[in-house]
């Protein structure tokens, strides 16, 4: 959470330094101010969640599954390297996609480099984003090591990025991002735990005791090869976050769900991808899907041994495999067909989606996937549900 300084006899509220603190969702409405000397209080002034999103070109699909659950970004760039890296275009590239409007840039690692490198580099990032939708963005200059200017970090979190508009009143909807077992091995029997899922929920209200589905849940094929999936429902026995017991959760923010589904199949985040919601309230789970599509110009991250531009992104092709992002689902999908801006694809693995949901199509590039462009769901090959097995 994000506390604001509410008085204090040494330092005038005007004064910027240490105005806003950040502290674990543990602390009170109101805390003290930990600087010698001071005596003022801080108030709450807003929770809030973050999803680390890896930076490493083979975590491509982790990032874009992140991206999915968020409300804005900040986009961290090292001061001490060369601006922009293969895998900050593509991380912008994804804020664009995932429609965040509220961006800022922070200037890591300042105190590994003089005020000119620092200048220097504050200009590439300017040219860098010149011509995107982050050229307005601020750029803040930060060590996370030293804990400098992360309070200016967070009075742009509380001044300039705005509360969503939360719908409270539909039928709940959690995307789920993890997922684990929480039992020792060798654990008793009587002792044994059910599952826990993680992550965000993107409308309605989850409730202790609420009877939950989890779509696509168990997916299995039938005698005669048809795949079928069977939605795996439960109740609500704990709600957290972070260590906080709830009794009921609301949009924003990141969920621990406490369910009676069997621990084995939330092990190794084995329901990630999936989608929680009221029994038969969930949307529809395809398995074939047709997209309107917009691909990028260039493959970022790609390196060129004749040009410091990178490739030019080619067309879709017939039969071509790609990795697809639906939410936090990563999955393989073949191209069946592809008319203009639309294509029809195969998926590997059934996902429950809405009409008009956001997707991220990466291609395998010398060994890796990059990011090549997004569309939005159309229509859809339905899978056959199983309500009983």
């Amino acid at each position: 959470l994000i506390g604001q300084q509410l008085s204090s006899p040494v330092l005038s509220l005007n004064i910027k330094p240490g105005r806003y603190r950040s502290t674990d969702s543990k602390t009170g409405d109101q805390f003290p101010c930990n600087r010698p000397g001071c005596g003022g209080q801080f108030r709450l002034i807003r929770h809030i969640s973050f999803v680390d999103c890896p930076g490493h070109d083979t975590f491509m699909a982790a990032m874009l599954n992140g991206a999915a659950v968020m409300d804005a970004a900040l986009l961290i760039i090292a001061a001490n390297e060369f601006c922009p890296q293969p895998q900050t275009s593509e991380h912008l590239a994804a804020t664009n996609m995932m429609n965040l409007k509220s961006i800022a840039i922070l200037q890591n690692k300042i105190d590994l480099v003089g005020q000119i490198k620092a200048e220097q580099q504050c200009e590439e990032i300017l040219k860098f984003i010149q011509d995107t939708h982050a050229k307005n963005a601020p750029i803040i200059p930060i060590s996370a090591q030293f804990n400098c200017n992360i309070d200016a970090v967070c009075d742009y979190i509380v001044r300039k990025i705005p509360i969503p508009i939360r719908d409270f009143t539909s039928k709940p909807k959690m995307t789920i991002i993890r997922s684990f077992d929480i039992n020792k091995p060798g654990a008793n029997v009587d002792d044994l735990k059910g599952g826990i899922v993680g992550g965000s929920i993107s409308k309605g209200v989850l409730k202790m005791n609420q009877e939950i589905e989890i779509r696509p849940g168990l997916i299995f094929k039938d005698n005669t090869g048809e795949l079928n999936c069977w939605p795996i429902k439960s109740k609500i026995i704990s709600l957290y976050a972070e260590e906080n017991q709830l009794s009921f959760a609301v949009p924003g923010g990141l969920i621990g769900v406490g369910t009676k589904i069997d621990p084995t199949l939330c092990r190794a985040d084995g329901l990630v991808g999936r989608i929680l919601g009221e029994v038969d309230t969930l949307p529809k789970i395809y398995i074939e899907i047709t997209v309107k599509y917009l691909l990028l110009r260039r493959a970022f991250g790609v390196h060129n041994n004749s040009s410091r531009e990178p490739p030019r992104i080619s067309k879709l092709c017939q039969t071509e495999v790609l990795l697809i992002n639906i939410g936090s689902l990563s999955t393989g999908g073949r191209v069946l067909s592809i008319k203009n801006d639309l294509a029809k694809i195969q998926l590997t693995k059934p996902v429950c989606a809405e009409i008009n949901e956001k997707l991220a199509l990466s291609r395998r590039i010398n060994g890796h996937y990059r990011l090549i462009g997004w569309g939005e769901i159309l229509t859809g090959k339905e899978v056959q549900l199983k309500m009983n097995m």
